[in-house]
């Protein structure tokens, strides 16, 4: 069982890892083109209407994450009765939660407008492009999405990596012609939904061949509909946080500086994101292994695994963190031209927040793999209400700055420490809280010595922009890789790290893409 975990995370880390390389790239190029071909105020509607369905999402109250945490004992006892069950279950609630998405999506339109400070782009109709983006989502829950959770829990998200990888591709190939050859918003939208529609369909086919033994079928027993719905409930209070802290800031900056200042900001954001998304593949990869583990091992093995990938996964965030400082400049200059720059206090507060949002993403994986939703379930609600208070009282005199500064407040100085405390309360060993939080301190100032290092010689490198964008690349790339290597490349901690790392490596070389 342990070698089918490690051999199922790294084919997801594989499959995963393509999927989100192209969700990085063909994005950015599309960001490009319509800023080119339509105008900046576009990117901003995309973003808003990205906020507002974001917000109509809450409706999912979890449930995902809750049947994926219900599905993991049965399909290790390989308990077809109650599998087929909870794919009944789940098929009944992704029902419902469509239609209320819908319902909810109609009684938003009369406040559309409102949401936007100044002018919208000539020639659109506000609503109809609204109603396409609502019909995306609502048919992303009724067409088949509940089959997508038996390859899931089985930790074969590889399947649907691939399958998404080969739509998207044609996806944004019909968009780029939509855009350049006809410049037509509302055909690039059709394209969008069309996309949706082809994924769910042949994830659900693929998934049906797979497992055929698995259909939605019988009644759970009354014990464990309770159980579910009490962890759903738990993860309601989580889900309503996620938008208040992930949407508050879009909705802010639009309704009180325009979507031109709600582009500039979501040009930088974007790059944000995309770092993330290259993360999530990793956490993405693993979290069903973590939670067959935890259910598995004992609290000691559990421990010594999150020791070990917490030195990994603080190394390789200090790299991009780095990175992010030296290259974000440099690099906007040459996606947005000169004009669409913000000042370098907006990019110390990017990198700060991409590091300590990359951290707590670690840190909820264990969480969520555990699920312990009802102990954790108001930490994420104050520190999102915390960042949005903070935002609406700064965003008048700091601006841009005041939302991204609130961010960072919320997450280092609330929900990090907080949910720390949770995993020592309820996964791990409480008597080594005090062992990780100081190694945890340690190489937060390892990263934070890297990045002054790194931007420092950074600094002295004054050439073209291209030279310039290379050398620091370099530099950024290298002075925390040899700075944590110094630090720690003699423990023992880092070796038993880096065996972990090359089993994983080793126990999957030759992934196929069909």
């Amino acid at each position: 069982m342990k070698n089918q975990r490690t051999k199922n995370a790294m084919r997801n880390l594989v499959f995963g890892g393509m999927l989100k390389l192209l969700n990085i790239v063909l994005p950015f190029i599309m960001r490009s083109v319509m800023l080119h071909c339509l105008g900046v105020q576009y990117l901003g509607l995309n973003g808003l209407f990205r906020s507002i369905l974001s917000f109509l999402n809450l409706a999912e109250l979890g449930v995902d994450s809750a049947m994926m945490f219900s599905m993991y004992k049965p399909i290790a006892e390989d308990d077809a009765d109650t599998i087929c069950a909870l794919m009944k279950l789940y098929r009944t609630f992704y029902r419902v939660i469509g239609l209320f998405i819908a319902a909810a999506g109609l009684a938003l339109t009369p406040f559309l407008r409102g949401l936007i400070s100044g002018g919208i782009p000539q020639g659109l109709n506000l609503y109809i492009l609204y109603f396409m983006n609502l019909g995306n989502t609502v048919l992303t829950y009724w067409l088949f999405a509940y089959k997508s959770c038996l390859l899931n829990a089985h930790q074969r998200n590889d399947v649907g990596s691939r399958i998404t990888l080969l739509i998207q591709i044609a996806e944004y190939a019909l968009k780029y012609i939509a855009l350049v050859r006809f410049r037509n918003y509302y055909l690039y939208l059709t394209i969008q939904l069309l996309k949706q529609i082809a994924v769910n369909l042949c994830i659900a086919l693929r998934a049906t061949r797979m497992y055929p033994q698995y259909t939605p079928r019988g009644r759970l027993p009354r014990e464990k509909l309770r159980r579910i719905f009490h962890r759903i409930r738990d993860l309601m209070t989580a889900k309503f946080s996620f938008f208040i802290f992930n949407s508050a800031d879009t909705l802010i900056i639009s309704a009180f500086m325009g979507l031109t200042a709600l582009a500039l900001y979501q040009n930088y954001a974007f790059v944000i994101v995309s770092l993330r998304a290259l993360l999530e593949v990793a956490v993405t990869a693993c979290i069903a292994g973590v939670g067959n583990s935890l259910i598995t091992e004992d609290a000691e093995k559990n421990y010594r695994d999150f020791e070990r990938l917490t030195l990994l996964y603080c190394w390789l965030i200090a790299v991009f963190t780095a990175m992010l400082l030296c290259l974000f400049q440099p690099f906007m200059q040459l996606w947005m031209g000169e004009d669409n720059l913000l000042s370098f206090r907006h990019v110390v507060c990017f990198a700060v927040y991409f590091y300590f949002l990359a951290v707590h993403q670690f840190l909820n994986m264990f969480k969520d793999a555990a699920g312990i939703w009802r102990l954790d379930r108001w930490r994420p609600l104050i520190g999102a209400l915390v960042n949005a208070g903070l935002n609406l009282a700064t965003v008048r005199w700091l601006g841009l700055y005041g939302v991204l500064l609130s961010s960072v407040v919320s997450i280092a100085a609330v929900q990090l420490p907080w949910l720390i405390d949770h995993l020592f309360r309820e996964v791990f060993p409480r008597e080594y809280l005090r062992k990780y939080v100081r190694a945890f301190c340690l190489y937060v100032a390892v990263a934070l010595a890297s990045c002054i290092g790194a931007r420092g010689l950074c600094s002295q490198l004054q050439f073209d922009l291209w030279p310039t964008l290379i050398l620091n690349a370099a530099v950024s790339f290298l002075t925390p890789n040899l700075l944590f290597f110094l630090v720690f490349g003699k423990s023992p901690l880092f070796q038993e790290s880096m065996c972990q790392l090359k089993r994983m490596i080793t126990a999957h070389k030759k992934p196929s893409l069909f």
